[in-house]
């Protein structure tokens, strides 16, 4: 699949989070498989470009091309201009967020809130695309709600635009994250288009996958929540998508591995006292339905320094290998 000028190595894209895509991920799920992550999204108002979760946020040093970077907003001038400030900070792709939910972003009218004022979409993302000399993308919803479900008016809209992908998350904005995605709509949209689509929602294994790209004819899919403590679910749809089969899941002693590789970098990334707090989803998410892990957990969020919860991790993995060597002792004896 291509973005503009750029080839991706396959057709599996990190959908953006806020609070979870940040640098490190990315770059792990890159690491692991993933053919593209798109950035957390940043905030067109230049009076927050100086805040330092907005430098952290275009922060992509040592990061392995394409670079994709999310902005959000409502006004199209400041888009233009936030598109141009990431791209100065090495942007080479830039996606504009339609597809949000969340109150605080809808109510300011931007996000998913953008798909009930078709107009303003026209003046945004001509805005934009004119704004930029690098790739302009675009995630949306099917729409506000059930009763107005636009994407295909907003998919045409986008491409006379100059917009080069787009990405569709198959939920209206009043279905929040609960129900089910339906892919409908993504493959009328898909149907009707040239440029590429990106189906999303809801796809969390390899057969998923299949199904979806089977169902829509969509060039990518883009995992989000499914992703979170499972980065090599891309390596899995990767080899799922090429023989047919699906690889055994990690062991535990791998799991232990890549989990404290990426606690160390949202270490060096964030610094000690926000590394500590941030790596707690993320160990929470690595741990999740493992051999006690719900007790770990809760004594994991009371801990305040990075040498109390790598010990905590270490300590954790290391009982659950002894308690895998002690049930293989009495599988043994029992043979």
């Amino acid at each position: 699949m291509k973005i503009g000028s750029y080839q991706l190595k396959n057709n599996l894209i990190v959908a953006p989070m806020a609070g979870v895509t940040d640098r490190p991920f990315r770059q792990l799920c890159k690491t692991m498989g993933a053919g593209m992550a798109v950035s957390e999204m940043v905030a067109s108002n230049s009076l927050l470009w100086g805040s330092e979760k907005t430098r952290r946020r275009a922060n992509h040093d040592g990061e392995v091309d394409p670079i994709s970077v999310q902005i959000a907003g409502a006004d199209p001038k400041m888009l233009a201009e936030a598109a141009k400030y990431n791209v100065d900070q090495g942007a080479q792709i830039i996606d504009i967020n339609m597809g949000c939910p969340a109150k605080k972003v809808c109510n300011v009218m931007a996000g998913s809130a953008l798909l009930k004022d078709e107009p303003l979409v026209v003046r945004i993302l001509e805005a934009v695309v004119g704004a930029v000399d690098v790739p302009v993308t675009l995630k949306i919803r099917t729409g506000w709600d059930r009763g107005s479900k636009n994407a295909l008016a907003v998919a045409r809209i986008a491409q006379s635009a100059g917009i080069q992908a787009l990405a569709i998350h198959g939920r209206t904005r009043a279905c929040g994250f609960s129900g089910e995605a339906e892919f409908d709509t993504i493959a009328a949209v898909k149907a009707e288009i040239r440029i590429p689509v990106i189906a999303n929602g809801d796809i969390g294994t390899p057969e998923r996958v299949k199904e979806v790209l089977d169902y829509t004819g969509a060039d990518a899919v883009m995992i989000g929540r499914a992703a979170q403590g499972r980065p090599w679910m891309f390596r899995e749809i990767t080899h799922y998508l090429e023989t047919g089969r699906r690889l055994p899941p990690p062991e535990v002693a791998e799991i232990h591995r890549v989990l404290v590789a990426h606690v160390h970098d949202l270490y060096d990334f964030y610094g000690e006292f926000t590394g500590v707090r941030v790596a707690r989803k993320h160990i929470s998410w690595y741990t999740k339905g493992l051999a006690g892990s719900a007790a770990f957990r809760h004594a994991m969020n009371q801990l305040q320094t990075c040498a109390e919860q790598m010990s905590a991790v270490d300590e954790f993995f290391a009982e659950l290998a002894s308690q895998s060597r002690r049930l293989s002792y009495v599988e043994e004896l029992a043979a």
